[in-house]
């Protein structure tokens, strides 16, 4: 038996609203997780031309802020399970 995934179906249900309501909150905790050490975390999310995307944007303004915020991201990651 072979598998065929119906695509239009999966496309018209990545942009529905509850959806959009999950991708947002892996977002939040992933930026919640992130931000444990103390860092300044947000999220950003839109409905793009075939999906929802989010994402976490951190501080680089300290001195040597992006390397910390690349750890701190895939923390968060891990603690967004």
């Amino acid at each position: 038996m072979k598998f065929r995934p119906n695509r239009s179906g999966i496309n018209s249900l990545m942009k529905t609203p509850d959806v959009g309501a999950e991708v947002r909150r892996v977002a939040e905790r992933i930026a919640s997780s992130a931000s444990a050490d103390g860092g300044e975390f947000r999220t950003d999310a839109a409905l793009g031309a075939r999906r929802w995307r989010a994402a976490v944007i951190g501080d680089y303004r300290r001195q040597r802020a992006a390397e910390r915020t690349r750890r701190a991201l895939l923390r968060g990651l891990d603690g967004a399970d």
